[in-house]
Protein backbone atom coordinates (compact mmCIF):
# COMPACT_ATOMS: atom_id res chain seq x y z
CA UNK A 1 0.00 0.00 0.00
CA UNK A 2 1.40 3.47 -1.08
CA UNK A 3 1.33 6.27 1.37
CA UNK A 4 -1.42 7.86 -0.60
CA UNK A 5 -3.37 5.09 -0.83
CA UNK A 6 -3.48 5.00 3.50
CA UNK A 7 -4.00 8.19 3.63
CA UNK A 8 -7.18 8.48 1.78
CA UNK A 9 -8.08 5.11 3.28
CA UNK A 10 -7.73 6.86 6.77
CA UNK A 11 -10.04 9.62 6.03
CA UNK A 12 -13.38 9.32 6.53
CA UNK A 13 -15.91 9.33 3.81
CA UNK A 14 -19.53 10.60 3.52
CA UNK A 15 -22.05 8.02 1.69
CA UNK A 16 -24.80 9.59 -0.28
CA UNK A 17 -27.72 7.53 -0.19
CA UNK A 18 -29.74 8.44 -3.19
CA UNK A 19 -33.47 7.72 -3.81
CA UNK A 20 -35.85 10.07 -5.58
CA UNK A 21 -33.33 12.56 -6.02
CA UNK A 22 -31.42 11.20 -9.20
CA UNK A 23 -29.73 14.90 -10.00
CA UNK A 24 -26.53 17.21 -8.85
CA UNK A 25 -28.08 20.20 -9.74
CA UNK A 26 -29.82 21.69 -6.23
CA UNK A 27 -29.26 18.59 -4.43
CA UNK A 28 -29.06 19.02 -0.85
CA UNK A 29 -27.74 16.03 0.49
CA UNK A 30 -24.83 15.85 -2.70
CA UNK A 31 -24.20 19.18 -1.54
CA UNK A 32 -23.85 18.40 1.90
CA UNK A 33 -22.32 15.26 1.65
CA UNK A 34 -19.21 16.78 -0.97
CA UNK A 35 -19.16 19.47 1.82
CA UNK A 36 -18.28 17.11 4.68
CA UNK A 37 -15.38 15.15 2.90
CA UNK A 38 -15.24 12.67 0.15
CA UNK A 39 -18.10 10.92 -0.84
CA UNK A 40 -19.50 8.31 -2.68
CA UNK A 41 -22.60 7.66 -4.16
CA UNK A 42 -25.02 4.54 -3.79
CA UNK A 43 -28.59 3.18 -5.24
CA UNK A 44 -30.38 0.68 -4.01
CA UNK A 45 -32.39 -1.52 -6.30
CA UNK A 46 -35.41 -3.00 -4.00
CA UNK A 47 -37.71 -4.65 -6.82
CA UNK A 48 -39.78 -6.39 -4.33
CA UNK A 49 -40.40 -3.40 -2.77
CA UNK A 50 -41.49 -1.50 -5.82
CA UNK A 51 -43.47 -4.65 -6.60
CA UNK A 52 -45.74 -4.33 -3.34
CA UNK A 53 -45.64 -0.73 -4.04
CA UNK A 54 -47.31 -1.08 -7.38
CA UNK A 55 -44.29 0.96 -8.80
CA UNK A 56 -44.90 0.60 -12.82
CA UNK A 57 -42.87 -0.92 -14.67
CA UNK A 58 -41.95 2.44 -16.92
CA UNK A 59 -40.94 4.05 -13.84
CA UNK A 60 -38.46 1.23 -12.64
CA UNK A 61 -37.29 2.08 -16.61
CA UNK A 62 -36.99 5.58 -16.21
CA UNK A 63 -35.10 5.38 -12.97
CA UNK A 64 -32.26 2.94 -14.35
CA UNK A 65 -32.02 5.62 -17.77
CA UNK A 66 -31.71 8.52 -15.56
CA UNK A 67 -29.78 6.80 -12.81
CA UNK A 68 -27.16 5.67 -16.45
CA UNK A 69 -27.18 10.01 -16.86
CA UNK A 70 -26.68 10.64 -13.34
CA UNK A 71 -23.78 8.28 -13.03
CA UNK A 72 -21.94 10.64 -16.41
CA UNK A 73 -22.71 13.51 -14.20
CA UNK A 74 -21.77 12.61 -10.92
CA UNK A 75 -18.09 11.33 -12.45
CA UNK A 76 -17.66 15.04 -13.32
CA UNK A 77 -17.51 15.48 -9.72
CA UNK A 78 -15.75 12.67 -9.15
CA UNK A 79 -17.74 11.03 -7.12
CA UNK A 80 -18.63 7.11 -8.10
CA UNK A 81 -21.88 5.50 -8.01
CA UNK A 82 -22.66 2.13 -7.03
CA UNK A 83 -25.21 -0.17 -7.34
CA UNK A 84 -26.62 -2.35 -4.43
CA UNK A 85 -29.36 -4.91 -3.98
CA UNK A 86 -31.94 -5.12 -1.19
CA UNK A 87 -34.93 -6.91 -3.11
CA UNK A 88 -37.15 -5.53 0.33
CA UNK A 89 -36.42 -2.50 2.48
CA UNK A 90 -35.79 -4.57 5.79
CA UNK A 91 -32.61 -5.43 3.95
CA UNK A 92 -30.93 -2.11 3.84
CA UNK A 93 -30.08 -1.47 7.19
CA UNK A 94 -27.78 -4.81 6.59
CA UNK A 95 -26.82 -4.02 2.96
CA UNK A 96 -25.82 0.28 4.01
CA UNK A 97 -24.25 -0.73 6.88
CA UNK A 98 -22.00 -3.31 5.86
CA UNK A 99 -21.18 -0.64 2.69
CA UNK A 100 -19.90 1.86 5.46
CA UNK A 101 -17.49 -0.76 7.32
CA UNK A 102 -16.22 -1.70 3.90
CA UNK A 103 -15.64 2.02 2.59
CA UNK A 104 -14.88 3.58 5.89
CA UNK A 105 -17.99 6.10 5.87
CA UNK A 106 -18.46 7.99 8.58
CA UNK A 107 -21.73 9.99 7.74
CA UNK A 108 -24.94 8.63 5.55
CA UNK A 109 -26.50 11.90 3.58
CA UNK A 110 -29.91 11.36 2.25
CA UNK A 111 -33.13 13.58 1.24
CA UNK A 112 -36.09 12.98 3.01
CA UNK A 113 -38.80 10.51 1.64
CA UNK A 114 -42.23 10.44 3.09
CA UNK A 115 -44.42 7.33 2.75
CA UNK A 116 -44.43 5.35 5.96
CA UNK A 117 -42.63 2.82 4.21
CA UNK A 118 -39.85 4.76 3.53
CA UNK A 119 -39.91 6.82 7.13
CA UNK A 120 -39.67 3.26 8.50
CA UNK A 121 -36.93 2.13 6.53
CA UNK A 122 -34.88 5.27 7.61
CA UNK A 123 -35.61 4.87 10.85
CA UNK A 124 -34.33 1.22 10.90
CA UNK A 125 -30.80 1.98 9.05
CA UNK A 126 -30.48 5.72 10.67
CA UNK A 127 -30.62 3.25 14.14
CA UNK A 128 -28.28 0.49 13.26
CA UNK A 129 -25.47 3.15 11.59
CA UNK A 130 -26.02 5.06 15.23
CA UNK A 131 -25.08 1.78 16.68
CA UNK A 132 -21.61 1.46 14.86
CA UNK A 133 -20.74 4.76 15.74
CA UNK A 134 -21.79 6.41 11.58
CA UNK A 135 -24.03 9.35 11.78
CA UNK A 136 -26.78 9.62 9.20
CA UNK A 137 -27.94 13.35 8.13
CA UNK A 138 -31.38 13.50 6.34
CA UNK A 139 -32.07 16.73 4.78
CA UNK A 140 -35.26 18.53 3.22
CA UNK A 141 -34.89 18.32 -0.49
CA UNK A 142 -37.93 17.35 -1.63
CA UNK A 143 -40.36 19.79 -0.53
CA UNK A 144 -40.52 23.87 -0.21
CA UNK A 145 -41.53 23.61 3.67
CA UNK A 146 -40.88 20.94 5.97
CA UNK A 147 -43.56 18.96 7.43
CA UNK A 148 -44.86 20.19 10.82
CA UNK A 149 -43.84 23.78 9.92
CA UNK A 150 -46.98 24.67 7.81
CA UNK A 151 -49.87 23.90 10.92
CA UNK A 152 -53.06 25.29 12.20
CA UNK A 153 -53.57 27.95 14.91
CA UNK A 154 -53.92 24.67 17.46
CA UNK A 155 -50.40 23.17 16.12
CA UNK A 156 -52.41 20.60 13.91
CA UNK A 157 -51.90 19.29 10.14
CA UNK A 158 -54.01 21.67 7.56
CA UNK A 159 -56.75 19.75 6.08
CA UNK A 160 -57.94 21.97 3.49
CA UNK A 161 -55.81 23.08 0.80
CA UNK A 162 -56.50 26.62 0.49
CA UNK A 163 -55.83 27.21 4.23
CA UNK A 164 -52.45 25.77 3.46
CA UNK A 165 -51.69 27.88 0.29
CA UNK A 166 -52.35 30.84 2.30
CA UNK A 167 -50.09 29.71 4.98
CA UNK A 168 -47.43 29.00 2.21
CA UNK A 169 -47.48 32.12 0.65
CA UNK A 170 -47.18 34.17 3.66
CA UNK A 171 -43.82 32.00 4.07
CA UNK A 172 -42.65 32.40 0.47
CA UNK A 173 -42.58 36.13 0.50
CA UNK A 174 -40.90 36.19 4.27
CA UNK A 175 -38.15 33.77 2.81
CA UNK A 176 -37.71 32.42 -0.69
CA UNK A 177 -35.48 28.64 -0.74
CA UNK A 178 -32.90 30.00 -3.01
CA UNK A 179 -31.79 26.54 -5.24
CA UNK A 180 -27.81 25.32 -4.05
CA UNK A 181 -25.18 25.26 -6.22
CA UNK A 182 -23.71 22.37 -8.01
CA UNK A 183 -20.63 21.38 -5.55
CA UNK A 184 -17.28 21.72 -6.96
CA UNK A 185 -15.63 18.44 -8.09
CA UNK A 186 -13.61 16.32 -5.23
CA UNK A 187 -10.92 14.60 -5.76
CA UNK A 188 -10.98 11.59 -7.49
CA UNK A 189 -11.14 8.32 -5.13
CA UNK A 190 -9.88 4.93 -6.06
CA UNK A 191 -13.37 3.58 -6.15
CA UNK A 192 -14.84 2.35 -9.48
CA UNK A 193 -18.59 3.32 -10.44
CA UNK A 194 -20.80 0.50 -10.69
CA UNK A 195 -22.13 -0.53 -14.61
CA UNK A 196 -26.56 0.39 -14.05
CA UNK A 197 -28.45 -2.33 -15.42
CA UNK A 198 -31.18 -1.47 -18.68
CA UNK A 199 -33.67 -3.74 -16.76
CA UNK A 200 -34.71 -5.21 -13.15
CA UNK A 201 -36.07 -8.72 -12.91
CA UNK A 202 -39.94 -8.79 -12.20
CA UNK A 203 -40.86 -5.79 -14.73
CA UNK A 204 -41.41 -5.64 -17.81
CA UNK A 205 -39.87 -4.03 -21.05
CA UNK A 206 -40.82 -0.58 -21.77
CA UNK A 207 -41.88 0.03 -25.42
CA UNK A 208 -39.26 2.53 -27.14
CA UNK A 209 -41.90 4.93 -27.99
CA UNK A 210 -42.59 5.38 -24.28
CA UNK A 211 -38.77 6.28 -23.86
CA UNK A 212 -38.92 8.64 -26.37
CA UNK A 213 -41.69 10.40 -24.47
CA UNK A 214 -39.56 10.41 -21.54
CA UNK A 215 -35.91 11.23 -21.97
CA UNK A 216 -33.78 10.83 -19.36
CA UNK A 217 -31.60 12.97 -17.24
CA UNK A 218 -30.91 16.39 -15.92
CA UNK A 219 -30.45 18.31 -19.05
CA UNK A 220 -33.81 16.96 -20.62
CA UNK A 221 -35.76 17.99 -17.60
CA UNK A 222 -34.32 21.17 -17.53
CA UNK A 223 -34.59 22.10 -20.98
CA UNK A 224 -38.67 20.75 -20.62
CA UNK A 225 -38.88 23.46 -17.95
CA UNK A 226 -37.42 26.22 -20.13
CA UNK A 227 -39.67 25.71 -22.51
CA UNK A 228 -43.20 25.48 -20.53
CA UNK A 229 -41.43 29.01 -18.81
CA UNK A 230 -40.81 30.66 -22.17
CA UNK A 231 -43.51 29.68 -24.84
CA UNK A 232 -46.80 27.44 -22.64
CA UNK A 233 -46.82 29.01 -18.64
CA UNK A 234 -48.72 32.01 -19.73
CA UNK A 235 -51.41 30.11 -21.50
CA UNK A 236 -51.19 27.38 -18.80
CA UNK A 237 -54.44 28.87 -17.32
CA UNK A 238 -56.42 28.73 -20.53
CA UNK A 239 -55.42 25.53 -22.07
CA UNK A 240 -54.12 23.12 -18.97
CA UNK A 241 -57.43 21.47 -19.20
CA UNK A 242 -57.50 20.83 -22.60
CA UNK A 243 -56.09 17.31 -23.47
CA UNK A 244 -55.40 18.11 -27.19
CA UNK A 245 -52.99 20.58 -26.58
CA UNK A 246 -49.68 20.71 -24.95
CA UNK A 247 -51.26 22.75 -22.03
CA UNK A 248 -49.17 21.28 -19.44
CA UNK A 249 -45.37 20.81 -18.26
CA UNK A 250 -45.08 17.63 -18.93
CA UNK A 251 -42.55 17.35 -15.61
CA UNK A 252 -44.48 15.16 -13.19
CA UNK A 253 -42.18 12.28 -14.00
CA UNK A 254 -38.68 14.31 -13.42
CA UNK A 255 -40.32 15.68 -10.42
CA UNK A 256 -41.39 12.48 -8.74
CA UNK A 257 -38.01 10.30 -9.60
CA UNK A 258 -36.15 14.03 -8.12
CA UNK A 259 -34.35 14.83 -12.11
CA UNK A 260 -35.28 18.04 -10.94
CA UNK A 261 -36.56 19.83 -8.02
CA UNK A 262 -39.45 21.84 -6.72
CA UNK A 263 -37.43 24.83 -6.26
CA UNK A 264 -36.31 25.01 -9.43
CA UNK A 265 -39.59 24.71 -11.12
CA UNK A 266 -40.64 27.64 -8.33
CA UNK A 267 -37.49 30.10 -9.28
CA UNK A 268 -38.06 29.13 -12.96
CA UNK A 269 -42.18 30.42 -12.54
CA UNK A 270 -41.17 32.88 -10.64
CA UNK A 271 -38.83 35.04 -13.48
CA UNK A 272 -41.24 34.31 -15.99
CA UNK A 273 -43.52 36.68 -13.67
CA UNK A 274 -41.49 39.46 -12.59
CA UNK A 275 -40.93 37.16 -8.92
CA UNK A 276 -44.91 37.68 -8.13
CA UNK A 277 -46.12 34.84 -6.83
CA UNK A 278 -49.95 35.15 -6.81
CA UNK A 279 -50.50 38.15 -9.12
CA UNK A 280 -49.37 39.22 -12.64
CA UNK A 281 -49.82 36.34 -15.34
CA UNK A 282 -52.80 34.04 -14.44
CA UNK A 283 -50.98 30.76 -15.70
CA UNK A 284 -48.03 31.10 -13.80
CA UNK A 285 -49.79 31.90 -10.78
CA UNK A 286 -51.95 28.92 -11.59
CA UNK A 287 -49.00 26.30 -12.16
CA UNK A 288 -47.51 27.42 -8.75
CA UNK A 289 -50.75 26.84 -7.45
CA UNK A 290 -50.27 23.26 -8.64
CA UNK A 291 -46.87 23.10 -7.35
CA UNK A 292 -48.24 23.96 -3.70
CA UNK A 293 -50.69 21.31 -4.15
CA UNK A 294 -48.03 18.42 -4.65
CA UNK A 295 -46.24 19.75 -1.03
CA UNK A 296 -49.99 19.87 -0.11
CA UNK A 297 -50.40 16.14 -0.48
CA UNK A 298 -46.79 15.26 1.03
CA UNK A 299 -47.53 17.43 4.32
CA UNK A 300 -50.95 15.19 4.82
CA UNK A 301 -48.47 11.65 4.00
CA UNK A 302 -47.11 12.90 7.39
CA UNK A 303 -49.88 14.60 8.86
CA UNK A 304 -52.12 11.87 8.63
CA UNK A 305 -50.20 8.78 8.10
CA UNK A 306 -53.30 6.44 7.38
CA UNK A 307 -53.75 7.48 3.84
CA UNK A 308 -50.33 5.90 3.29
CA UNK A 309 -51.79 2.55 4.72
CA UNK A 310 -54.62 2.59 2.29
CA UNK A 311 -57.41 4.43 4.32
CA UNK A 312 -59.80 6.84 3.79
CA UNK A 313 -58.66 10.27 4.69
CA UNK A 314 -62.91 10.77 6.26
CA UNK A 315 -62.99 8.22 8.54
CA UNK A 316 -66.99 7.82 7.30
CA UNK A 317 -66.36 6.93 3.72
CA UNK A 318 -64.79 4.05 5.22
CA UNK A 319 -68.55 2.72 5.62
CA UNK A 320 -69.24 2.92 1.42
CA UNK A 321 -70.80 0.07 -0.09
CA UNK A 322 -68.52 0.19 -2.79
CA UNK A 323 -69.53 -2.42 -5.44
CA UNK A 324 -67.67 -5.25 -6.79
CA UNK A 325 -67.54 -6.07 -10.62
CA UNK A 326 -64.70 -6.90 -12.04
CA UNK A 327 -66.02 -6.78 -15.42
CA UNK A 328 -66.72 -3.54 -15.24
CA UNK A 329 -63.48 -2.91 -13.56
CA UNK A 330 -61.81 -4.67 -16.63
CA UNK A 331 -63.91 -1.86 -18.94
CA UNK A 332 -62.47 0.81 -17.45
CA UNK A 333 -59.14 -0.44 -17.17
CA UNK A 334 -59.30 -1.44 -20.84
CA UNK A 335 -60.87 1.94 -21.69
CA UNK A 336 -63.48 0.10 -22.98
CA UNK A 337 -66.31 1.61 -21.28
CA UNK A 338 -68.46 3.00 -24.58
CA UNK A 339 -67.97 6.77 -23.19
CA UNK A 340 -65.27 7.83 -25.48
CA UNK A 341 -63.56 10.42 -23.30
CA UNK A 342 -63.24 7.96 -20.44
CA UNK A 343 -61.83 5.27 -23.20
CA UNK A 344 -59.16 7.96 -24.66
CA UNK A 345 -58.06 8.68 -21.18
CA UNK A 346 -57.65 5.22 -20.20
CA UNK A 347 -55.60 4.29 -23.57
CA UNK A 348 -53.33 7.29 -22.98
CA UNK A 349 -52.68 5.95 -20.09
CA UNK A 350 -51.50 2.30 -21.36
CA UNK A 351 -49.92 3.93 -24.48
CA UNK A 352 -47.90 6.42 -22.29
CA UNK A 353 -47.31 5.58 -18.65
CA UNK A 354 -49.43 9.20 -18.34
CA UNK A 355 -52.53 11.06 -18.33
CA UNK A 356 -54.00 14.82 -18.40
CA UNK A 357 -54.51 15.94 -15.37
CA UNK A 358 -58.16 16.61 -15.99
CA UNK A 359 -58.78 13.50 -17.49
CA UNK A 360 -56.93 11.78 -14.16
CA UNK A 361 -60.13 13.44 -12.23
CA UNK A 362 -62.67 12.27 -14.73
CA UNK A 363 -61.74 9.07 -15.01
CA UNK A 364 -61.13 8.63 -11.23
CA UNK A 365 -64.96 10.42 -10.77
CA UNK A 366 -66.24 7.36 -12.96
CA UNK A 367 -65.12 4.88 -11.83
CA UNK A 368 -65.54 5.90 -7.78
CA UNK A 369 -69.03 7.46 -8.68
CA UNK A 370 -70.72 6.10 -11.08
CA UNK A 371 -69.72 2.72 -11.34
CA UNK A 372 -69.35 2.36 -7.56
CA UNK A 373 -66.01 1.13 -7.45
CA UNK A 374 -63.68 1.46 -4.71
CA UNK A 375 -61.01 4.04 -5.14
CA UNK A 376 -58.10 1.94 -4.01
CA UNK A 377 -58.68 -0.37 -7.12
CA UNK A 378 -58.28 2.81 -9.06
CA UNK A 379 -55.08 4.07 -7.00
CA UNK A 380 -53.40 0.66 -7.48
CA UNK A 381 -53.87 0.45 -11.59
CA UNK A 382 -52.75 4.63 -11.84
CA UNK A 383 -49.29 3.56 -10.02
CA UNK A 384 -49.01 -0.08 -12.02
CA UNK A 385 -49.05 2.40 -15.18
CA UNK A 386 -47.67 5.71 -14.22
CA UNK A 387 -43.93 6.86 -14.99
CA UNK A 388 -45.35 9.94 -12.60
CA UNK A 389 -46.48 7.90 -9.62
CA UNK A 390 -46.23 9.35 -6.67
CA UNK A 391 -47.93 8.02 -3.78
CA UNK A 392 -49.09 11.53 -2.22
CA UNK A 393 -50.16 13.05 -5.30
CA UNK A 394 -51.59 9.91 -6.42
CA UNK A 395 -53.52 9.31 -3.17
CA UNK A 396 -54.61 12.42 -2.62
CA UNK A 397 -55.84 12.94 -6.36
CA UNK A 398 -57.52 9.89 -5.78
CA UNK A 399 -59.25 10.12 -2.72
CA UNK A 400 -60.31 14.06 -3.94
CA UNK A 401 -61.98 12.59 -6.58
CA UNK A 402 -63.86 9.81 -4.42
CA UNK A 403 -65.10 12.18 -2.04
CA UNK A 404 -63.02 10.15 0.76
CA UNK A 405 -60.27 12.83 1.06
CA UNK A 406 -58.98 15.92 2.75
CA UNK A 407 -60.36 18.99 0.83
CA UNK A 408 -62.58 16.50 -0.82
CA UNK A 409 -64.75 17.11 -3.79
CA UNK A 410 -68.22 17.62 -2.33
CA UNK A 411 -69.64 13.97 -3.07
CA UNK A 412 -72.78 15.73 -4.50
CA UNK A 413 -70.43 16.92 -7.46
CA UNK A 414 -69.72 14.19 -9.62
CA UNK A 415 -68.03 14.71 -13.19
CA UNK A 416 -70.69 14.19 -16.20
CA UNK A 417 -67.86 12.46 -18.80
CA UNK A 418 -70.16 13.29 -21.83
CA UNK A 419 -70.11 16.92 -20.83
CA UNK A 420 -66.60 17.12 -19.82
CA UNK A 421 -66.04 15.72 -23.15
CA UNK A 422 -67.40 18.41 -25.14
CA UNK A 423 -66.26 21.07 -22.94
CA UNK A 424 -62.37 20.54 -23.30
CA UNK A 425 -62.51 18.55 -26.20
CA UNK A 426 -64.73 20.10 -28.41
CA UNK A 427 -64.10 18.86 -31.80
CA UNK A 428 -63.41 15.23 -30.70
CA UNK A 429 -59.17 15.46 -31.57
CA UNK A 430 -58.06 13.94 -28.39
CA UNK A 431 -61.03 11.31 -28.32
CA UNK A 432 -59.94 10.73 -32.36
CA UNK A 433 -56.30 10.01 -31.56
CA UNK A 434 -56.82 7.36 -28.85
CA UNK A 435 -59.99 6.04 -30.07
CA UNK A 436 -59.55 5.63 -33.88
CA UNK A 437 -62.72 3.31 -34.16
CA UNK A 438 -65.02 6.76 -33.94
CA UNK A 439 -62.94 8.74 -35.88
CA UNK A 440 -65.03 8.91 -38.62
CA UNK A 441 -67.80 10.47 -36.75
CA UNK A 442 -69.00 14.24 -36.76
CA UNK A 443 -67.65 16.49 -33.90
CA UNK A 444 -70.70 16.49 -32.25
CA UNK A 445 -71.44 12.62 -32.55
CA UNK A 446 -67.96 11.38 -31.20
CA UNK A 447 -68.85 12.67 -27.61
CA UNK A 448 -71.61 9.71 -27.68
CA UNK A 449 -71.69 7.29 -30.27
CA UNK A 450 -74.73 5.65 -28.43
CA UNK A 451 -76.91 7.78 -29.62
CA UNK A 452 -75.78 6.04 -33.47
CA UNK A 453 -77.90 3.37 -34.83
CA UNK A 454 -77.97 1.13 -37.83
CA UNK A 455 -75.82 1.77 -40.42
CA UNK A 456 -74.36 4.81 -38.50
CA UNK A 457 -73.79 3.05 -35.73
CA UNK A 458 -69.89 2.01 -34.42
CA UNK A 459 -70.30 -1.77 -34.22
CA UNK A 460 -66.52 -2.13 -33.05
CA UNK A 461 -67.26 0.41 -30.34
CA UNK A 462 -68.83 -0.85 -26.79
CA UNK A 463 -71.77 0.68 -25.94
CA UNK A 464 -71.89 2.58 -22.54
CA UNK A 465 -71.52 -0.25 -19.30
CA UNK A 466 -73.68 2.23 -17.30
CA UNK A 467 -76.53 4.23 -17.28
CA UNK A 468 -75.08 7.71 -16.25
CA UNK A 469 -78.43 9.21 -15.07
CA UNK A 470 -79.22 6.21 -12.65
CA UNK A 471 -75.81 5.75 -11.67
CA UNK A 472 -75.43 9.18 -10.33
CA UNK A 473 -78.22 8.90 -8.40
CA UNK A 474 -76.92 5.29 -6.91
CA UNK A 475 -73.97 7.08 -5.95
CA UNK A 476 -75.68 9.60 -3.92
CA UNK A 477 -77.54 7.41 -2.36
CA UNK A 478 -74.25 5.47 -1.20
CA UNK A 479 -73.02 8.93 0.45
CA UNK A 480 -76.29 9.48 1.76
CA UNK A 481 -76.43 6.80 4.09
CA UNK A 482 -73.30 6.62 5.73
CA UNK A 483 -72.85 7.35 9.33
CA UNK A 484 -71.34 10.37 10.96
CA UNK A 485 -68.29 10.30 12.32
CA UNK A 486 -66.87 13.35 13.93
Amino acid sequence: MTTSDAVEKSVPRQLLWLRNDLRIQDNTALAAALQAGPTVAVFLLSPEQWLAHDDAACKVDFWLRNLIELQKKLATLNVPLLIRYAAEWQQAPKVIAELCQQLNISAVQVNTEYGIHESQRDLAVGALLVDQGILFHSHLDQLLFKPGSVLTQTGTYFKVFSQFKKICYQRLYDYLPETIATPKAQAALDIASDAIPNAVAGFAATDPSVQALWPAGEQAAQQRLQTFAEQAIDDYLDHRDIPALPGTSQLSAYLAAGVISVRQCLHAALAANQGEFDSGKPGVATWINELLWREFYKHILVGYPKVSRSRAFKPETEFLAWRHSPKDLLAWQQGRTGFPIIDAAMRQLLATGWMHNRLRMVVAMFLTKNLLIDWREGERFFMQHLIDGDLAANNGGWQWSASTGTDAVPYFRIFNPISQSQRFDPKGTFIRHWVPELKHLSDKEIHQPKLLTGLFGTADYPKPIVDLSASRQRALSAFKDLPAIS
